[in-house]
């Protein structure tokens, strides 16, 4: 039996008729994107952290560009952490890139000598890395290796949701266990890209009045947006002084000391004797 208020798992034949349907959908709709053209683990974790929070138009040109300037662990993970954050400039969120160089680094270190440097293979090995959530995990191993399992976002949400008539409050454990039944097996890459392909495409947030359960705030005029300024005012012009910083950025001197404490603390930049300088 269902837990109380829970949606009970879909029938069999529910669950065949969706997976033909949508499946049937992708084969005619499928978005071209440079993330499928590959099943290198690595360019697909780049894949997955660059598009949190990011749409996918503005991280096609960056990805082939990231892959370009470092191909494996190895080039990421000794890279001059200002190039990696100039490559990363208009992704938003700067430090998901010091946490992917960082992810580099322990893969890295944890290769065998003389062998290429590899991500895990499991869903634990992979949490373990720096930046790795369970999302994450889950769709590396899928995306670079078919695996069967399954991976809830926010569109493979909403898609559920609305084509198996869930409850809108579902916990994220009982929308697992339903993405679970609902997954056909050896077909966990195509799947999930038919999910998140007619999520984007038909079943939008609009269209079904589905709402992410997360929100992004404003960034006009947030603490992201001065921090991003900040940021790429040293990438631009080098180090400078917090009192240049602040008249530059048109903030008070407090405030600006504030953001570049919390930029130090997220590894991105240092300051020495009243300088900042990108870390």
């Amino acid at each position: 039996m269902s837990p109380a208020g829970a949606s009970p798992l879909p029938s069999s034949r529910r669950t065949r008729a969706l997976q033909k349907r949508l499946l049937a959908w992708y084969e005619e709709n499928r978005r071209d994107l440079p993330w499928r053209h590959t099943t290198d683990p690595y360019a697909v974790l780049v894949s997955e952290i660059m598009l949190q929070q990011t749409q996918v138009p503005r991280v096609a040109p960056r990805f082939v560009a990231w892959l370009e300037a470092w191909p494996d662990l190895e080039s990421l993970a000794t890279a001059p952490l200002a190039d990696v954050l100039q490559h990363w400039q208009g992704l938003g969120y700067n430090n998901r890139a010091r946490r992917l160089q960082e992810c580099a680094a322990a893969a890295v270190a944890a290769s065998p000598d003389g062998r290429p440097a590899a991500l895990p293979r499991s869903v634990d090995g992979l949490r373990a890395l720096p930046g790795i959530g369970p999302y994450t995990a889950r769709a590396v191993l899928i995306f670079a290796h078919n695996d069967d399992l399954a991976a809830v976002d926010a569109n493979v949400r909403r898609v559920l949701t609305h084509e198996l008539d869930l409850a809108g409050d579902l916990t994220d454990a009982r929308l697992q266990e339903v993405a679970d039944a609902v997954l056909p097996r050896g077909r966990s890459r195509d799947w999930h890209n038919a999910l998140m392909d007619y999520g984007s495409l038909v079943l939008t947030a609009r269209a079904t009045g589905i709402a992410s359960r997360t929100r992004q705030t404003a960034f006009e005029g947030s603490q992201r947006q001065k921090r991003a300024r900040l940021l790429r005012r040293l990438l631009h012009g080098g180090p400078q002084p917090l009192a240049e910083l602040a008249l530059a950025l048109g903030l008070p001197l407090d405030e600006t000391v504030d953001i570049v404490d919390r930029l130090r603390r997220d590894g991105l930049v240092t300051e020495s004797g009243g300088t900042v300088s990108v870390a």
